[in-house]
This record gives structure tokens, C-alpha cells and sequence, in this order.
């Protein structure tokens, strides 16, 4: 059975800061993993990866990790232009090698190719001995092998048909660059922000006239408007022709040589796999023999901005052989990160586990004391661990959002919910974030050996009789990690997961340099410097403690035992 889990709330989907109700099907994307999500400074907000605006920060080839200007990537149609290319069989890098020498006929050993490195030079792999001289495919320099082939790739059809659809959209992609530049200078930038050749075009092909349909335009409007003229919002867009035939095109699917490939077809690996034909550009051939190298697609680096304020959150280094970030706002190290448990399931022994998978061998065994699901009508404790991840002690407190149970049909009183949550009412403190060697230990009830003081007889016999059994409240306190345990009663007619929405509310105080003797600071007067003030946040969580077995059922496994 699945470990009970805890995630963080985002309100990027709703109009609320409340979170939706867990049991709705479509809440679980209104909540997020702890480090899937990022903290807006100037904001005080959580972001998600479905607000935040993403950037391309820069483009680079993850083969040779050489850094691609974004001037030259479209022309490079996104891939790299140096000698990097992948098996068209197999996806891994190829290698360049030169072509066997010649046979010198005194019967001695030839060279090795390593060391002639005469051409012809073609491409080869070293995992599916794939090589580019079954295809006729040879350079003779074993540098600026893209440039070589880009002359393959330039007589293509396809590449000359699309080609020649750019030179025909060209004029209407420059008009409607020049019809923008009238727009008033605000609208101009706006404009300018969110625009680009392709919604250009998308503009001008639905301003253009429609037989019936009149025109409004308020710029244009004027009395004299009738003895305007009428030429200048005709679609002046020529016909377009194509070079060839679709039929014609070697490649393309359909034709009488693919129906004869099929028919005579014995092995299925003979034929290219969707994959294979979708990561090729333009067409390709249906037979595993007639596939081409590819040039190795580029990767990008990007960065991610807050959809309010447009700070940047994620902002990683230009350079491709580095990891680093120059920027990284993540909220694991703003919020308290929590994890949580459930002590009846940890209890269980490893002889009682073997116990149970015999008796399950046998056919009488319980599945539900083997899963440790929790049952209907009892109540269980769970434990919630929060560690602090900032340098200043913070003051927290929880809170269970009431639920609201919709009434099963009309007229019916709203009902109680299927289960209640206990946890402590009172705000406890954690400690600050520190070094591991900067934690004091001598507070902990542990001697060098391991050994408490009840097992070596050092407590009282009063205190040995009487254990301390806590359930709600502050369990332990290490470091900058506290324990907080629970309880939640379960109905007798509970059934599904137990989720419920948690409230976290977090204060601590800062130093802060910029606030120095002004108003509403908590510092005090003879202390110079830095003054202190305090900082309150909140964020809403779901907690989902697993499913509950309903009592129908535990009757049923009980009869069969």
C-alpha cells in the first residue's frame, strides 16, 4: 500500500486563495509536489510550473555542448550544424571514419584505419553497425559534415516546396509588419510583446474583406468615406501553385512502390517504426534501409518568470557544461517541508508479517491487517514531521479546513463528515536551519552507547510505572525537526481515502538592513544596526492519510477466516 502522502496547494486555477475540497476529482491539480513548486520574493506567493511564464534563455547541442546563437537557429532549422548526428536505427551518436586504404598486393598487413584517415569519410555506429555508406552517403573532409549535407537535404522536393511557400507568404508577412508600425504607440508596444510573424499573418488573413460583410474601421472613418478607395481592402494574395504533384513525391506514402513493399513484405523490422518517421524532418521512406542520418536537435535552457511582477524565479548560467543556476527561487527553501506517517503500520513486526503471508498462503488471511488500510469505527494517530528550512527560529500553527459534505439527494439535511481530525490548537516553535555539526545533542536522553535511562535503571521507579502516552501535541524536538502528532476518528460508515485540506501558518522575524529606527519594527532602541521585524505566511496543504476499509467488508474477511 502506498505511503501516505502530503502536497502543497497553488492558486493559479481559482479565483480563491481557498483550496478546493480534496474529495473532488478535480482538485489534484490545484496541488503540487513541495519541490515542483517555486516562492515569489517580491509577491509572497507559491507559483507552479502551470503559471509561471517560461523564456528561452539559450540554445545548446547536448552532444558537443556547443552554445548555438538564436540568430542561427531557425536557419539551422534547430539542429546542430557541426558534426553531430544520430543513428537513424538506434537514436545513439555516430562517428566519423575514414574509408578503408588500399590493398597494397605484396601481401603484407594494411594499415590500420585509424592512423590513415584517407577519404572517402562516412558516418558509423558503434552500438547497431549502422554505417552512411550503405546509403552512398560519403564527405571528404571529416569536418563541416552538416554543411555537406545540407546540399542533400536543399534538392529535396519537400525542402524546394517549402521553400517556395516561404517566397510566396513573404509579401504578406511584410505587409502586415508595416500595417503594425501605424498602431498608436501604447497599443504598439503591447503589440510588440505579444506578437510574432505567425499571428501576423493569422491578422491579416481575418481583416481581409468578406463578400457581404461590411468593414469597420475607426481610424478610417470619416465623412468622405464613400469616395474612398475600395482596392485598398481587396485580398491582393496571388494563387499559390505547387512545384509537383502530391502523387509524385518519392516518399510520401501511397504509391505503387510502398503497395509493393507491403504486399512482399517477410519482416516487420523492415519497416520504419512511427517513431522513427516522426523524428525525421520532412518525408521519409517507408524501409528501415533507406533511412538518413539526422542532425542531433538542440536543447534550450530556460528560464521562468512570476506571472504577476515578472521577476525571474529559475534563471540557470549560459554556459552549457554548467549545472548552476544564477537565480533559483524554489519553494522548498521558503516553506517547512512536511512529511507524515502513520505509527500503526511502522508497528508491525517482521514475524508478524511472515504470519500473515502464511496464513494468506492458505486462503484465511486478512488482506486488510496485511495492507495496514485503516478500518472504519476506530481511530488512528499519525505523526507530522516538519522541518524548518530558514535561519531564523519560525513560531507555526495548523489548522483543519471544515469540510462540507453535499447532501445525497434533494431535501436532505447536509450530512457529518465520514471522519474528524485532532490536532494541536496552540502555535509551537521550530528551530533555525543550521550546519549538522552546529547542533548541541546533550538535551537528547542518549548516552554513547545507545542506551536510555529506563533500560539501564537510572529513572525513577515512579516514572517507569507511569509512561507519558501523548497522542496530540509536540512528540520530539531535533535539530530544526519537530514531531507533531494527530488523531483522526474514523465514522462507521466511512469509506474512500481520508484526504482534508491543512491551513499552515508560519511567523518568524528578520533582520532586515533597510528598516533602521522606523515605525512598527519590533527592536529595541539602545541596539544599533539592523532592525528586526516579523514576517507572518500561510499556504494551504492536502493530506492524504490512505484508503479506509469499510465495515461491510471486514465483516465479509472475518466470516471467511
Amino acid at each position: 500500500m502506498a505511503a501516505p502522502t502530503i502536497r502543497y496547494h497553488c492558486a493559479c486555477l481559482g479565483s480563491s486563495k481557498n483550496p478546493p475540497p480534496p474529495h473532488l476529482p478535480s482538485s489534484s491539480h490545484s496541488f503540487h509536489n513541495l519541490h515542483d513548486l517555486f516562492f515569489c520574493e517580491e509577491c509572497d506567493a507559491v507559483r507552479c510550473n502551470r503559471c509561471v511564464s517560461v523564456e528561452v534563455s539559450g540554445y545548446y547541442c547536448p552532444n558537443c555542448l556547443f552554445e548555438v546563437p538564436s540568430a542561427s537557429v531557425r536557419a539551422e532549422k534547430n539542429r546542430c550544424a557541426r558534426n553531430c548526428f544520430m543513428c537513424p536505427n538506434c537514436r545513439n551518436t555516430l562517428s566519423v571514419v575514414s574509408s578503408d586504404p588500399p590493398d597494397p598486393g605484396d601481401g603484407r598487413l594494411s594499415i590500420p584505419v585509424g592512423s590513415v584517415g584517407e577519404p572517402p569519410f562516412f558516418l558509423f555506429c558503434n552500438h547497431c553497425r549502422w554505417d552512411s555508406a550503405e546509403l552512398d552517403i560519403t564527405f571528404e573532409k571529416p569536418t563541416g559534415l552538416a554543411a555537406q549535407l545540407q546540399k542533400f537535404e536543399d534538392s529535396a522536393p519537400d525542402s524546394l516546396e517549402f521553400d517556395k511557400l516561404k517566397e510566396h507568404f513573404e509579401p504578406v508577412l511584410r505587409s502586415s509588419g508595416s500595417a503594425s508600425s501605424a498602431v498608436p504607440s501604447s497599443a504598439a508596444h503591447l503589440h510588440h510583446l505579444h506578437s510574432n510573424s505567425i499571428t501576423a499573418a493569422a491578422t491579416a488573413a481575418l481583416t481581409r474583406d468578406i463578400p457581404g460583410v461590411s468593414k469597420y474601421n475607426p481610424h478610417t472613418r470619416t465623412k468622405g468615406g464613400a469616395n474612398k478607395d475600395k482596392s485598398l481592402n481587396k485580398d491582393e494574395m496571388v494563387e499559390y501553385k505547387t512545384r509537383l504533384e502530391i502523387g509524385s513525391l518519392e516518399g510520401a506514402g501511397g504509391g505503387d512502390k510502398d503497395v509493393h513493399f507491403i504486399q512482399h513484405l517477410e519482416d516487420i523490422s523492415e519497416v520504419v517504426t512511427l517513431e522513427q518517421r516522426w523524428g525525421s524532418s520532412w518525408v521519409t521512406s517507408l524501409r528501415t534501409e533507406e533511412l538518413r542520418p539526422l542532425r542531433i536537435p538542440l536543447h534550450s535552457k530556460r528560464s521562468k518568470r512570476c506571472p504577476a511582477c515578472t521577476h525571474i524565479l529559475i534563471k540557470p548560467e549560459q554556459k552549457a557544461q554548467s549545472v548552476r543556476y544564477k537565480i533559483k527561487l524554489v519553494a522548498a527553501n521558503y516553506l517547512p517541508a512536511i512529511v507524515i506517517t502513520l505509527p500503526h503500520r511502522q508497528q508491525a513486526t517482521p514475524v508478524d508479517r511472515r504470519a500473515a503471508n502464511k496464513s494468506m498462503s492458505a486462503g484465511a488471511a486478512d488482506e486488510d491487517s496485511i495492507s495496514g488500510a485503516m478500518q472504519a469505527g476506530l481511530s488512528y494517530p499519525f505523526h507530522l514531521a516538519i522541518t524548518n528550512p530558514l535561519y531564523d527560529p519560525i513560531q507555526v500553527r495548523l489548522s483543519v479546513q471544515r469540510m462540507h459534505v453535499a447532501p445525497s439527494a434533494e431535501g436532505e439535511k447536509a450530512r457529518r463528515p465520514p471522519f474528524a481530525v485532532s490536532l494541536p490548537t496552540t502555535s509551537f516553535t521550530i528551530a533555525a536551519f543550521a550546519e549538522a555539526w552546529e547542533y548541541d545533542d546533550e538535551d537528547e536522553d542518549i548516552d554513547m552507547f545507545g542506551l536510555d535511562d529506563d533500560e539501564i535503571g537510572l529513572r525513577p521507579p515512579r516514572e517507569r510505572e507511569k509512561p507519558k502516552v501523548k497522542t496530540v501535541g509536540v512528540l520530539e524536538k531535533r535539530a530544526n525537526l519537530t514531531v507533531i502528532g494527530g488523531e483522526v476518528v474514523l465514522g462507521k460508515e466511512a469509506r474512500g481515502n481520508v484526504k482534508f485540506n491543512m491551513l499552515v501558518k508560519y511567523q518568524y522575524r528578520s533582520d532586515d538592513p533597510s528598516l533602521e529606527g522606523g515605525d512598527g519594527v519590533d527592536s529595541s532602541p539602545s541596539k544599533k544596526g539592523p532592525q528586526t521585524t516579523t514576517k507572518d505566511f500561510e499556504f494551504y496543504t492536502v493530506v492524504d492519510l490512505g484508503p479506509v476499509v469499510p465495515r461491510e467488508d471486514r465483516k465479509a474477511s472475518v466470516d471467511d477466516f
